[in-house]
């Protein structure tokens, strides 16, 4: 191929957001390997290292490394040694969590953005400043709220994290939520919340409705569904939606509070 043609490809591939290279070489995903690979990922019963949980389900497989994990800390050295994601090979950090993992209320989205990548902490880009803004017309901030992500690791180009992406990463996010154990779980966005709560449904019909998460162990965690706030930022006029399911979290956690 001449070197005009190249530079044109790889203009084209830049143009669409095709902007990280995962390896030096091609890769070809329908080979024997992939496939294998995905035979795994289908069937829990084949046999493996680890077996992803198939997507949309609430309870982790037997055999993967978050269940071993007792500690937060654990869950992030784990994390930072697991190889089964293609994404840990372009991004530049794992995102595991921030704020406070003793507070009432968890906050839980789909993946990082360039500068959440860049800081190794979720939220911190222009939808985590709006975030923020929205969690303080309620009485929260980022010391009484722990905040992660389904996805630890930034997708290329910001694009939608794959099933397989998912499934891979899911048990390690259910594992997270059992370690904290919040009072109530606040899925940001239509992947967080079809994940964790294992629907089909779009976020318009699962927003603003009180659901439990179930556990791994049974027990049930109160947890309402809303928008992205990336998903504010190019649609301002859901944000008066977005704002009233955060005021059903502030009125749970005052019921809460006279409760005791």
């Amino acid at each position: 191929m001449e070197k005009s043609a190249i530079l044109h490809l790889l203009e084209w591939h830049q143009n669409n957001g095709i902007n990280s290279v995962l390896r030096d070489q091609p890769r070809n995903r329908l080979a024997n390997d992939f496939a294998n690979n995905l035979e795994r990922l289908e069937n829990p019963e084949s046999p493996a290292k680890m077996t992803p949980q198939p997507i949309l389900s609430t309870s982790a497989s037997h055999d993967h490394p978050a269940l071993a994990c007792q500690t937060l800390e654990q869950l992030k050295q784990v994390m930072l040694a697991f190889e089964g994601c293609d994404l840990k090979q372009s991004a530049m950090n794992l995102v595991f969590s921030d704020g406070n993992p003793k507070g009432p209320v968890m906050l839980v989205g789909e993946a990082p953005g360039a500068d959440e990548d860049r800081q190794g902490l979720p939220f911190v880009g222009q939808s985590g400043q709006l975030l923020d803004k929205v969690l303080k017309t309620v009485g929260l901030d980022r010391t009484n709220t722990y905040i992660s992500n389904i996805i630890p690791w930034r997708p290329p180009g910001n694009r939608p994290p794959t099933t397989q992406e998912i499934a891979m990463c899911q048990p390690f996010i259910q594992r997270h939520i059992e370690l904290v154990r919040p009072k109530i779980l606040v899925f940001l966005g239509g992947v967080a919340a079809k994940t964790l709560l294992n629907s089909n449904e779009g976020i318009m019909r699962l927003r603003g409705i009180w659901r439990d998460y179930v556990t791994h162990d049974g027990s049930a965690i109160k947890a309402l569904a809303t928008f992205h706030p990336a998903y504010l930022l190019r649609s301002p006029g859901q944000k008066a939606l977005m704002w009233q399911d955060f005021l059903k979290v502030e009125k749970a956690l005052q019921e809460a509070e006279h409760r005791l």
